[in-house]
């Protein structure tokens, strides 16, 4: 019996009513808490003057640092879609500003253990987010798709795979890129004239194997068969890769693509299956 594949056209998923608003709204908010914030760990007196609130110097960089932490945490949750990291991150933020302060302002009032104490919070704090995004894979990104074979489940929440091509004298060559599965198959990208179009173009037949960001193999390799994608599976893959790397796929690479179309020709993408 063959592997179960997904089907193309995918089932039509619900419409997502009202995400853009959401995601307006969000970014409005996380940048006028963080401007907020500056304004007041910057100019406290201006800030006071503004709000009409009594003048209270170590009070008003306390409110900055909070300020700081809720906005960090908003523009945060545009990307991140995890909600352990996305917290840690944004309670980073806020103490370890809030620790600055205390250390800033000892004049102003305090113990002197205090910016010790908030400072051992912050390394506790970020020692937490070290292992969150390690149990995510350092994926961040939303990942709703799951391997309909067995071969694709270790690429599921996989942040970088080696993808070998071969050249048409057999020579293999490796590079890093970015993967997401959807059911019996996979998506990669590539720039447009990039030398991987060239090889897959001549030589279909890959191998996929799991890799630090450098490339360097964390796991057994998979013989797949690349197909390049257009049109709606094209639109497809594209949804899939941005909203796994929101920054890394669909802020970064998206804009160097467009920005350096006449060098790299745009943006490529294709399909993997596996052959076993």
């Amino acid at each position: 019996m063959h592997p179960t594949t997904t089907r193309w056209p995918p089932a039509p998923a619900p419409v997502e009513r009202g995400r853009g608003l959401v995601r307006a709204v969000t970014l409005l908010l996380g940048l006028s808490m963080v401007a907020a914030g500056v304004w007041s760990l910057a100019a406290p007196r201006s800030f006071a003057d503004f709000v009409a609130f009594p003048y209270h110097e170590h009070f008003l960089h306390d409110l900055g640092a909070f300020q700081l932490g809720v906005g960090v945490t908003l523009l945060l949750a545009l990307a991140w879609h995890d909600g352990p990291a996305l917290a840690l991150a944004g309670f980073l933020a806020g103490n370890t500003v809030h620790a600055v302060n205390h250390a800033v302002d000892l004049d102003l009032g305090g113990h002197a253990r205090d910016p010790w104490l908030l400072a051992a919070v912050s390394l506790v704090t970020l020692a937490a987010l070290v292992i969150r995004l390690r149990q995510l894979g350092w994926v961040v990104g939303e990942v709703m798709t799951t391997a309909a074979v067995p071969a694709l489940e270790p690429f599921v929440r996989q942040k970088t795979i080696l993808l070998t091509t071969y050249r048409r004298d057999g020579t293999p060559v490796g590079a890093p890129v970015s993967i997401v599965v959807d059911g019996g198959r996979a998506f990669v990208r590539s720039p447009a004239r990039g030398g991987k179009v060239k090889r897959i173009r001549n030589h279909p037949i890959v191998a996929v194997a799991p890799s630090t960001a450098r490339g360097r193999p964390t796991g057994p390799a998979v013989e797949m068969r690349a197909r390049r994608l257009d049109g709606a599976e094209f639109e497809h893959a594209a949804r899939l890769l941005n909203r796994k790397y929101p920054l890394l796929q669909g802020v970064f690479v998206r804009s160097v693509h467009r920005l350096f179309r006449g060098r790299t020709g745009g943006t490529a993408q294709f399909e993997l299956t596996p052959l076993h």
